[in-house]
Formats: structure tokens, C-alpha cells, sequence
């Protein structure tokens, strides 16, 4: 198979498995702070494999990358739960979709920390992802499931997730060189040590339903999916990278609908529609004005 076919196929699988990754986790039954510190478990379980076989775990790190890893282990957690929480807020799909305001928040942070330049192209973007989050603010919720939800502290936490998702690769960044099957190693390690105190020991889950989803959120969605992100990485362009992980929110709202009914309004449907149109236009550099030069004009 071509190199970049091959990739294709991989970010494909690796985005659609993101994209389920609501439905574990409802299924799973558990509060947000059990399931992540069972994905970290599981997940560091089949990270462990991975890098043994890979050789990776012979591999020394100073403690500066040892640190930075593990600053972005407390992010990847911390957003984990945030995101996880607000599921049951805002739904999957709403919760999905306003979560991937994340690249804004990245542009946001290059700017501050790393001296990037902002565009008026980028912050034109950034209006248009701002007036979806507003139009799925505006929305109310019909599902009787979230008729006694906070459905505003649900896109505040989908927000905040995104803020925590961006802490997180702006770490990593500073890791180059490092194999992220190592650093995701260090990170759902970290996830085990912070959550340890706070599960649920005495209300354990049950049934093979339970354990399943929580083993699937562990293997499959951590350990499985980052063989398959970064085997793709390896393998296509940037902005081919970027075209397939808007895959990522599109599967997630159909598996809302499609396994729990929940139909996005025309309001939340448009503000979605306006997030993921705003990030492409980002990664790919659109234009929202085709502004022509005055020598172009008078000719």
C-alpha cells in the first residue's frame, strides 16, 4: 500500500476511534474521575507493552523532559475529566464540538509564549468559532435526558477542557525528539498517581459492560489509537493531518444521535457547523476575504 494512503487509512481509524470515545464513556456508567483514572490504567498497561517492544523504556530522559511530560500529564488529565464531565451536561456532540475550539487556544498560547504572530486571517477565524460557541450557548436542550442539566456548565467545561488540551501540547512541544509512546506512557502514569486518592474503592464498577467500556477507553482509545495518530503523523503532510481530525467531531455527533437520539437544534447545528468550519479554515489557511491588491484592481 502507498506511504500516504497507508496513513490516510491509519489517521482515519485513529480520528473515528476518538470519536466513539463518548459513547464508552457513558456506557461505562462511572463518574468522570473513575473512568480517567481507569483509562490512565488500563492505557498505561498497553502503553507499557507498546514501549517495551519498541525498546523505548531503555531510553533515558533528563529531568527537564521527565518534568515537562509530567506538567502535561496533569493537563491531559485534568482535560480528560473536564471533557468527560461534560458529556452529561451538554451531550456528546455539543460537548465534542465546542471542545474543538482547542486550536484557537493554541494560536493563543503561541502568541504569549512562543513569540508567534497572530494574522487578521487567524483572528477572523477566531470570530467565527466565537459566534458558534455563542449559537450553541443560545440553544436549549430539548432531550428529556438533559432536562435537569446544567447545560451551561457543560460548554464551560468543554471550554475549560480545551484550554487544559492546550497546556498540554504546548508542553509536548518543548519534548521534541521524545516518542509520544513514551511521553503518553509518563502522562496516563501521572493520571493514576493524581486520581489514586479520589476513586470510587468502595462502589467499584460492575458487569462486564462497565469493565468493558472502562478496558476499550484504556486499549483501545489510548494505547491502540496513539499507534495509529502517530504511525499517520509519521507518514502524511501537515495539512493532511489537520483535513483528517475534523473527522474526529463529525463521528462524534453521529454516534450521539445514533446511539442515544440526541439531534442537534438548527442553532447548535449551525454553531458546530461554524467551530469546525473556523478550525479547518485555520489549519488550511483560508481566507475569509479575498482581499485584491489596488495594482490588481485598476488593470
Amino acid at each position: 500500500m502507498d506511504k500516504t494512503l497507508r496513513g490516510a487509512a491509519e489517521m482515519t481509524a485513529a480520528m473515528t476511534i476518538l470519536g466513539t470515545i463518548g459513547l464508552f464513556v457513558i456506557l461505562s456508567g462511572q463518574g468522570a474521575i473513575d473512568v480517567v483514572f481507569w483509562r490512565c490504567a488500563f492505557g498505561a498497561l498497553a502503553l507499557l507493552i507498546i514501549c517495551a517492544s519498541q525498546g523505548l523504556l531503555r531510553r533515558q530522559l533528563t529531568l527537564k523532559k521527565l518534568s515537562l511530560a509530567a506538567l502535561g500529564g496533569i493537563a491531559i488529565v485534568v482535560n480528560w475529566a473536564m471533557l468527560f464531565s461534560a458529556y452529561s451536561e451538554a451531550s456528546i456532540g455539543v460537548a465534542t464540538a465546542v471542545y474543538n475550539t482547542q486550536p484557537f487556544i493554541l494560536v493563543g498560547f503561541g502568541a504569549l509564549f512562543l513569540g508567534e504572530r497572530i494574522t487578521m486571517g487567524k483572528l477572523g477565524w477566531l470570530a467565527v468559532a466565537f459566534v458558534g460557541v455563542l449559537l450553541i450557548i443560545q440553544a436549549k436542550p430539548q432531550s428529556a435526558d438533559y432536562a435537569n442539566a446544567n447545560y451551561a456548565v457543560g460548554i464551560g467545561l468543554a471550554l475549560a477542557a480545551a484550554f487544559f488540551w492546550a497546556v498540554a501540547a504546548l508542553l509536548t512541544k518543548k519534548l521534541t525528539g521524545t516518542p509520544p509512546q513514551l511521553i503518553a506512557l509518563i502522562q496516563v502514569c501521572v493520571g493514576i498517581l493524581m486520581l489514586a486518592p479520589f476513586v470510587s474503592w468502595n462502589a467499584l464498577p460492575s458487569g462486564p459492560t462497565a469493565w468493558g467500556a472502562l478496558f476499550t477507553l484504556g486499549v483501545v482509545h489510548t494505547g491502540i489509537m496513539y499507534i495509529l495518530m502517530y504511525g499517520a503523523v509519521q507518514k502524511l503532510p501537515t495539512y493532511l493531518q489537520g483535513a483528517f481530525s475534523f473527522i474526529y467531531p463529525v463521528v462524534a455527533i453521529f454516534v450521539d444521535y445514533a446511539a442515544f437520539g440526541h439531534q442537534l437544534q438548527a442553532l447548535q447545528l449551525f454553531g458546530a457547523a461554524a467551530i469546525i468550519l473556523a478550525a479547518m479554515g485555520m489549519t488550511f489557511g483560508w481566507r475569509l476575504i479575498s482581499v485584491k491588491s489596488t495594482a490588481s484592481a485598476s488593470r
